[in-house]
């Protein structure tokens, strides 16, 4: 390897770690304004009221209020694993709703309830057989995380939300969105949602965070470079 080429690695290094810690402080704070304007278009549709909605309609919009009205089918309903509340692990306790208006099935996040000492005992949840009426937002789930196990699904035990794989187990054809429950009710669930801004003051820190290494990593660099130039200045005014 040339001098000259070793001379230039470090002041590469240092300038791709300074564009790579900008675009990640960017990430930051694109992440951040995310949050922030999904957390303004929840509190509009908030202002406007639950609507009664019908499974057969067209799909409403991610955080629009509903009022739903029908029975609960106990017997498909399941927990989402990995759920943590207050710093506790628990559950996610998903059950389908059928309408009373016979327009469809749809799956109601009813709650967080916490994990037992022994998890091959699930925790037990009051669900009626009466009539109910549920207030909750509109959600779409997310693209199925990376994971290195293919199962599932252990019984009724779930590791993420997927709505195909959940019609098939089940045989019920709910709709293409969940309502997460925001109503209260006498089963014991913990409805305390986090808000979709939730996180936004600690995007900004880690992106100041980032911005910082990248102005050291530039900082750096220019010193490296400015040492170099100065090496070959005084090297050629010593051979002249």
């Amino acid at each position: 390897m040339s001098a000259r080429l070793r001379d230039l690695l470090p002041l590469v290094a240092g300038l791709a770690l300074a564009l790579l810690t900008l675009q990640l402080g960017n990430w930051q704070l694109r992440r951040a304004q995310e949050k922030t304007e999904l957390q303004a278009v929840q509190v509009e549709r908030a202002a406007h009221g639950a609507l009664a909605w019908r499974a057969d309609a067209a799909a409403p919009a991610e955080w629009q209020p509903v009022r739903l009205v029908g029975r609960w089918q106990a017997e498909a309903g399941f927990y989402l694993d990995n759920r943590t509340h207050g710093g506790r692990a628990g559950y996610h306790v998903f059950t389908p709703l059928r309408l009373a208006d016979g327009s469809g099935v749809v799956l109601v996040n009813r709650g967080w309830i916490a994990a037992g000492a022994d998890r091959m005992q699930l925790p037990q949840v009051d669900t009626t057989a009466a009539e109910v009426a549920v207030s909750g937002v509109v959600r779409f789930p997310g693209p199925a995380p990376f994971n290195l196990s293919a199962e599932l699904a252990q019984g009724r035990v779930w590791q993420r939300l997927d709505l195909p794989a959940y019609r098939r187990a089940s045989g019920l054809a709910v709709v293409g969105w969940t309502v997460q429950q925001t109503s209260a009710a006498t089963d014991g669930l913990v409805r305390d949602w986090p808000r979709p801004d939730t996180g936004v003051d600690r995007h900004r820190g880690y992106a100041l965070q980032w911005y910082a290494f990248a102005a050291m990593a530039a900082g750096l660099s220019g010193w490296y470079a400015w040492r170099n130039f100065r090496r070959s200045e005084d090297e050629h005014r010593a051979t002249d």
